[in-house]
């Protein structure tokens, strides 16, 4: 198939590209340091992780159409419809992300500031340090270690869920014929024009 009727667009813009990959790079990083015993270099990569979400954040009421939330907010219909649709083998296309893509990327970024929680507190009431040291002395014993297991499971869930978005991702691109991973690289998506 020729490129010559393709439709560039600009999608992903680089900030969220870097944000991306960073966070691609940084959970990575947080998990071996973690199964490595080398809590240090967690915390750290952990404090990292917080700032990029914090600028995710920011970012989702400022930056281009695409990385805006409201752009990838649907109804509960528009996100059923578009199920069906991937059941029927022909989707709609969507240059953002679509409503099953939305759905993956705000249970992801719930899922971090969770992780993020979880783990500031589990800092401070059972290791005795970080920005939330003041509760250390207002949780009980049980409290600190359920704060400590929920973070352990929270890793787990999103270790299930990772696999998930592979898989969406590798879907999208089949059934768009458009290379998903390529355009986090390079911003720009295409699809043939309509003609």
């Amino acid at each position: 198939m020729s490129d010559k009727n393709a439709v560039q667009v600009k999608v992903w813009d680089v900030p969220v590209r870097l944000f991306h990959w960073a966070l691609v790079a940084g959970f990575a990083a947080a998990y071996f340091s973690a199964e490595l015993h080398k809590m240090t270099v967690h915390v750290w990569v952990g404090y990292v992780l917080i700032a990029l979400l914090l600028f995710r954040l920011v970012w989702g009421f400022v930056g281009n159409q695409y990385a805006r939330f409201k752009s990838f907010i649907f109804s509960p219909q528009e996100t059923l419809a578009y199920v069906r649709t991937i059941r029927s083998g022909q989707p709609k296309h969507y240059y953002g992300h679509n409503p099953a893509g939305a759905l993956m990327v705000f249970a992801l970024l719930g899922l971090l500031w969770a992780m993020f929680v979880t783990g500031l507190v589990t800092l401070a009431v059972i290791d005795f340090e970080g920005p939330l040291l003041f509760l250390a002395n207002s949780v009980s014993d049980e409290t600190a270690y359920f704060f400590r297991h929920a973070h352990d499971w929270m890793v787990n869930f999103a270790l299930l869920m990772i696999p998930l978005h592979l898989l969406g991702v590798v879907s999208g691109s089949l059934q768009h014929k458009e290379n998903l991973v390529r355009a986090m690289v390079t911003g720009m998506k295409s699809k043939a024009s309509e003609v």
